[in-house]
């Protein structure tokens, strides 16, 4: 098992990144998932967006695009997170940026473990279970 944090060309480094790990193995398995290879990859806006344009044929910016890679119990990917738009929501929803980051990681890592956001009621759980995670986090580590 292996989670990596790669910076493509953003200037932007997560505090305390061996605990989020920890985290986020934790999260997978309160899932009842064991963590195999998990990579994030924090990039600008436009690389994203090429991402989201050539991978799922979307063309508009997002926060965060999983690829899961998951096998059986084992959740592996990789997690590109585009950390201008996370900066962006940061201020709307008026929390920290460094909060912000962790909620998407956390969000990446709930669609490898299969949660789905597509309709309203898959998205209400999805984001029950995420602030879950996020209020835990939360208290011990942003």
């Amino acid at each position: 098992m292996s989670i990596r944090i790669y910076y493509d060309q953003i200037n932007f480094r997560i505090r305390k990144a061996r605990e989020i790990k920890r985290f986020l193995d934790k999260v997978i398995r309160d899932e009842n998932k064991n963590p195999g290879d998990l990579v994030f990859i924090l990039a600008d806006d436009e690389t994203v967006l090429k991402i989201n344009s050539e991978f799922l044929k979307h063309d508009y910016y997002t926060d965060v695009i999983a690829f899961d890679k998951s096998e059986g119990g084992l959740v592996s990917g990789e997690v590109f997170i585009s950390i201008d738009t996370v900066r962006v929501n940061a201020r709307e929803y008026s929390c920290r940026l460094q909060e912000e980051v962790v909620r998407v990681m956390i969000h990446g890592v709930l669609h490898l473990c299969g949660y789905r956001d597509g309709s309203i009621e898959e998205r209400r759980k999805m984001f029950e279970v995420q602030e879950e995670k996020v209020a835990q986090i939360r208290e011990s580590l942003l």
